[in-house]
């Protein structure tokens, strides 16, 4: 038993350290717009399409977002034959591997919206501050 309990914290401190590698990943890919992102890449979508289907997203932002679920190896960028130039975005098998954990946090976040501004709610009233 001693040696699960010395793994287990041996893996916690590694998780939480800030030169850990995990951390600039998860900030990468793990942000709302690349969630969302991924979320709609069901089949290969074409720019404006996304653009069009993530409301209140700006070019430069999707832009941005793209270049580093790309970079990271999420997605895959292709220039289709056509004129003009268009491209396509398409989920890779590691950026597929995501879809199911991340469809579970927007479900849970769905599911808990309502209560989660609840207490927003009575946070912003002051209820969450008491004694501090």
């Amino acid at each position: 038993m001693a040696t699960d309990e010395t793994e287990l914290n041996a893996r916690t401190r590694i998780v939480f350290s800030s030169d850990c590698p995990s951390r600039p990943i998860l900030d990468q890919i793990a942000d709302k717009w690349s969630m969302m992102v991924m979320a709609v890449l069901e089949e290969p979508t074409r720019f404006n399409e996304l653009k069009r289907r993530l409301e209140g997203v700006t070019q430069r932002v999707l832009t941005q977002t793209l270049r580093r679920l790309e970079r990271n190896g999420m997605i895959v960028r292709r220039v289709l034959p056509t004129a003009p130039v268009g491209v396509e975005y398409s989920l890779t098998p590691l950026g597929e591997s995501l879809r199911e954990p991340f469809g579970y946090l927007y479900d849970w976040t769905v599911d808990n919206a309502d209560e989660i501004l609840e207490r927003q709610s009575d946070y912003d009233r002051g209820a969450g501050r008491s004694g501090t």
